[in-house]
């Protein structure tokens, strides 16, 4: 039996190893520039998101107190120009980079928890009824077209910012669930799992306690990947009217671009900006994630 001495050491041991591996994985971090590149540009989303408030006034983004020249041109009045209201469209992009990000990373962290814990399960009692249930609703979730679902889900739930998180949290889920079953599979055939099992541990301890720590660095990696998924598909769900009409989001400001005539009167300072905030922003993501994937995944990472 062990003594308090004992578990105490192992437990400091435990917290030694996990230092000398977020150490080590940063080093490999840091050797990337793909990642550095896409790290430096989420810095700089989060920085702007986090400021926005102090930086741009409720005043300069309300339709009805603008006092700009609509759709006038970039300017040293307007940076990057004005909508059809006047509104400056530089003062719109720093208050859509919060609300675009929030919605992102929320929703994000609703569909991980969703597909982690059906996957850990599934995977767990592989072979069994349970398993046999949440396969083939996790199935059923990757062949139904996500945007058709989105769109049904958001048409009855209602167009508000809470409404288009859940939407996405639960259309979003399903690929981290596979990922995560097939990790769970393999981890929990080795041997110190066996061990943990033979000495009485109950399922609950042996899934958060030695499974999840084991497949929490694909859940990490995958997770970064599915905020850049978020982050589209609320500027789509914004693009079809189904996005909160009272929230500014880089995805409310293209459609209300498109609304005002942006495409056929030529105003590309409208359109173009949140567009480019998008795909920087959901490429900066996808930089990171595959790079945190090749280094937690021994089977991608360069020697």
């Amino acid at each position: 039996m062990s003594t308090p001495t004992s578990a105490s050491g192992t437990a400091s041991l435990s917290r030694q190893r996990r230092l000398e591996t977020m150490e080590r994985n940063w080093r490999l971090f840091r050797k990337n520039r793909q990642a550095l590149v896409g790290l430096s540009i989420l810095i700089i989303a989060s920085a702007v998101g986090i400021l926005a408030p102090a930086l741009v006034s409720n005043s300069s983004i309300d339709p009805a107190a603008a006092t700009g020249i609509p759709n006038s041109a970039p300017s040293g009045h307007a940076w990057l120009g004005t909508d059809s209201f006047g509104r400056s469209v530089f003062a719109l992009l720093l208050v859509g980079a919060r609300v675009s990000l929030l919605v992102g990373l929320t929703a994000t962290a609703g569909a991980v928890l969703i597909g982690a814990t059906i996957g850990l399960v599934g995977g767990y009692y592989a072979g069994r009824r349970i398993d046999k249930v949440l396969s083939a609703l996790t199935d059923m979730f990757l062949v139904i077209p996500w945007l058709v679902l989105a769109i049904v889900m958001a048409a009855i739930l209602g167009p508000t910012l809470l409404n288009v998180i859940i939407v996405i949290a639960i259309t979003s889920w399903a690929m981290t669930a596979r990922l995560v079953r097939a990790q769970t599979l393999s981890v929990r055939a080795l041997p110190f799992v066996e061990r943990a099992r033979a000495l009485g541990a109950n399922d609950w301890r042996i899934i958060t306690r030695h499974i999840l720590p084991n497949v929490f660095p694909v859940i990490f990696a995958n997770a970064v990947l599915t905020v850049a998924v978020a982050i589209l598909s609320e500027t789509t769900l914004s693009i079809l009217g189904l996005g909160d009409a009272t929230a500014i989001s880089w995805g409310r400001i293209i459609e209300e671009a498109f609304s005002g005539g942006a495409m056929a009167n030529g105003y590309w300072w409208w359109i173009v900006p949140p567009g480019l905030a998008i795909i920087s922003v959901t490429l900066a993501f996808t930089m990171c994630g595959y790079a945190l994937d090749e280094i937690l995944n021994p089977k991608l990472r360069k020697r």
